[in-house]
């Protein structure tokens, strides 16, 4: 049965920070549902109802174009290799471009990374476990270089090229206002 709790729990802090990776759930009032698999170090929970993720460069931008349009926001992590348990957060979140005000500060909490594309501030204000008992077992064989190599090879200039030609819109053509402040 699952268990529900206004707040993150130590034990349940414990469990989000042994999880080598979450999930993202996000979505406009209209269009496609995204849920997107998140690792490589990016996410700290700051207190009970607060948590901070590192969104870096991809080939989409689905989670910003979202949250413009409705602030609602569903973490999600499983345990794979020891513990059967299923746990999500659900709450609000701003959303901070390097641009932004607080940016810098909370990016700092993780290591650099020139892809940095924003920091989603999230106020978590349900947390649901569930039991997890049909969740397969994976071993984690460590973190893929793939994504930081490209963002090397790229440099900043790169970087910024790819934001302006690949991240401006999600998949449902909503602005994401990563380059530019919502009118």
């Amino acid at each position: 049965m699952a268990k529900q709790f206004d707040r993150i729990s130590d034990d349940h802090q414990g469990f989000i920070e042994a999880q080598h990776m979450f999930f993202v759930g996000s979505a406009a009032a209209t269009g496609r549902v995204n849920i997107s698999p998140k690792g490589m170090d990016s996410l700290r929970v700051l207190g009970p109802n607060r948590i901070v993720w590192r969104n870096l460069t991809g080939s989409g931008n689905e989670t910003a174009g979202h949250l413009a349009q409705i602030n609602r926001m569903t973490l999600m992590w499983c345990g794979f290799e020891k513990r059967p348990m299923i746990l999500r957060t659900y709450g609000t979140a701003q959303t901070l471009h390097p641009r932004d005000d607080g940016f810098a500060a909370l990016n700092a909490l993780f290591p650099a990374n020139t892809g940095a594309r924003q920091i989603y501030d999230v106020t978590v204000d349900l947390v649901q476990s569930s039991c997890g008992f049909a969740v397969p077992f994976y071993d984690y064989a460590g973190e893929r270089e793939v994504l930081a190599d490209w963002t090397k090879g790229k440099g900043p200039e790169g970087i910024d090229t790819y934001w302006r030609e690949r991240n401006q819109a999600t998949i449902d053509g909503a602005p994401t206002h990563f380059l530019a402040d919502p009118e």
